[in-house]
């Protein structure tokens, strides 16, 4: 179909690929746990969104700037890794009560939207993995290549908001079962968060183009 082949494994593929821990699903994790259901599933909306650009950006040869020229991908690299920082930081100063001593790195659902779409954007390395992945499954031989990659982005992207989503859902509803018994281990979980969201910027700032 548009030119593709493989189409069970590359769902297969992609479904695997989105379980896969990492910066996304930390934040919806930690969105669900601290402020319900719908927080985590506007982040995963936001991821999603993310994820939507770096598929067009790739169909349409941006991305490709980021896999040639080293100055675009440090500064974009940097950025997201700033962020990353930002958001740790932010949990790690919360105060034990739930009110922070600095800004909340969420305060709407809106804003939970728009971490997860900015924890997406801003990381290179999604973008250089549709550049690697896709392409595999796209025939040399199609003849709207573009539309083939829109295609295999937009089903990648249909079958991680699946995960997302279920993902935020999860974590809500077991959230609530253990919130009680937490008491004040809540602030340590929220600095546990926050020192995870530092080392994946860390491991950002450090990431080597490819």
């Amino acid at each position: 179909m548009f030119g593709t082949h493989d189409l069970a494994l590359f769902v297969l593929s992609g479904l695997l690929l989105n379980i896969a821990p990492g910066p996304d699903t930390i934040l919806i994790v930690s969105r669900s746990a601290s402020a319900g259901r719908l927080a985590g599933m506007c982040a995963a909306m936001g991821i999603v969104t993310g994820t939507f650009v770096h598929v067009i950006a790739a169909a349409f040869g941006l991305s490709a700037l980021l896999a040639t020229s080293a100055e675009a991908f440090a500064i974009v690299k940097l950025v997201g890794a700033a962020y990353l920082f930002y958001l740790g930081i932010a949990l790690l100063v919360q105060s034990p009560s739930g009110t922070a001593d600095a800004p909340k790195p969420v305060a709407s659902l809106r804003g939970c939207y728009v971490q997860g779409l900015l924890t997406n954007v801003l990381n290179p390395k999604v973008a250089l993995f549709f550049l690697a992945f896709v392409p595999q499954f796209i025939s040399p031989a199609a003849q709207n290549k573009p539309l083939a990659f829109l295609f295999l982005g937009t089903l990648f992207n249909f079958n991680g908001m699946l995960w997302a989503n279920f993902l935020a859902i999860a974590s809500a509803g077991i959230s609530k079962r253990v919130k009680a018994a937490l008491g004040p281990a809540r602030a340590w979980l929220n600095r546990a968060v926050g020192a995870l969201f530092i080392g994946l910027g860390v491991r950002l700032a450090l990431a080597e183009q490819h």
